[in-house]
């Protein structure tokens, strides 16, 4: 039996931040051990296949994991053992922040999604850079997702980000503009075509490369052409998309979905995957698919709707630390009953 499946009433039995607090910390344990390499060889997938470069980087599988499980990056080399492509660590603000009083995070486990209003709790720029900087790096991309500090004005935002970007920069490999989190106060500002440009501007400036940006799966479609032309414009090099929802779909059945923050998990995947469609008719950058990312046939129509790579968080808290292993397999597998070569060759061939 799957020793997760054993594991998962117990901690299902805990508060959702107690029980990540318990993952969390047991990965710490092993990191630096040979737990670490036992876990590279059960869990690693290595197929050339599954081998993806995207902006300017090679990633060894497309499966990688969104910001919010690593906020201040402790373990991305104990989730590289776990099978994953790359890892996003963050958000990371320039100063440090203890994020929205609890409970601020839901489970839903009929609809197989989280609901979070954390508020980016993070230990600040200066720890995860030093962090990041003092290693060990993980022989898989690690990229940082920069985020606005609650108590800066939106007007001093682009300064704000770079302060972020340059405590960071020596020790990641790639850096995401997140100006989508819906539970923090000014980040709807954020968004308009103005503000973007000002900070994705000023990090260009700075030598953030590769730079990408995060958008909302709330942004109606005018609002998301509109980033893409800064997108075009200062010349990025890709796009997440996308962040969790403040929308609530009707197929909820959890009482827990009135609570107020951001889903995500399974009841978002149809929107997340349309919104990487509906970027990926419009632009050539790559995409980073997020959102309802549990399995392998999830995955996979991210990448046949034009996302170069998915990463997921809510998946691994329903289906365990397998996840990465489980989707890369079966992204073999499905490569080749559709006579792919590569999962490269799989990207957008549904568009």
């Amino acid at each position: 039996m799957n020793p997760y499946a054993l594991a998962k009433p117990l901690l299902f039995s805990l508060p959702p931040e107690t029980a990540h607090g318990t993952i969390h910390g047991l990965l710490t344990t092993v990191r630096g051990t040979p737990i670490e390499s036992l876990l590279e060889r059960r869990y690693r997938v290595d197929d050339p296949r599954l081998t993806t470069s995207a902006f300017g980087l090679e990633f060894p599988n497309p499966v990688g994991v969104a910001a919010g499980f690593d906020k201040n990056a402790e373990v991305p080399t104990v989730l590289a053992a776990l099978g994953f492509g790359h890892v996003e660590v963050g958000g990371v603000t320039a100063k440090p922040q203890t994020g929205n009083p609890r409970p601020r995070m839901f489970r839903l486990p009929e609809d197989n999604g989280l609901i979070n209003r954390m508020g980016l709790n993070n230990e600040g720029a200066d720890a995860v850079g030093a962090r990041l900087s003092a290693g060990p790096h993980p022989d898989i991309p690690v990229g940082v997702n920069l985020a606005l500090s609650e108590v800066t004005p939106t007007e001093e935002a682009p300064e704000d980000y770079r302060y972020t970007y340059e405590r960071v920069a020596d020790g990641a490999d790639y850096f995401v503009v997140n100006v989508s989190c819906p539970n923090s106060e000014g980040f709807r500002d954020l968004q308009n075509r103005d503000s973007l440009e000002a900070i994705l501007g000023t990090l260009v400036d700075a030598g953030a490369d590769p730079l990408l940006v995060k958008l909302s799966p709330d942004l109606p479609d005018p609002a998301v052409e509109d980033a893409l032309d800064v997108v075009d414009e200062l010349d990025l090099d890709g796009i997440i998309a996308s962040n969790t929802t403040t929308s609530r779909p009707d197929s909820l059945q959890n009482p827990n979905q009135a609570e107020r923050g951001g889903l995500s998990g399974k009841p978002i995947e149809s929107e997340a995957t349309e919104m990487v469609r509906f970027i990926a008719e419009r632009t050539d950058v790559p995409i980073v698919g997020v959102g309802g990312v549990s399995d392998t046939e999830s995955a996979y129509r991210k990448i046949r709707a034009g996302a170069s790579m998915v990463q997921l968080y809510t998946g691994m808290v329903y289906e365990g630390p397998s996840i990465a292993r489980d989707i890369n397999r079966g992204l073999v597998e499905r490569l080749e009953q559709d006579g792919f070569d590569s999962v490269e060759d799989a990207v957008g061939a549904d568009l």
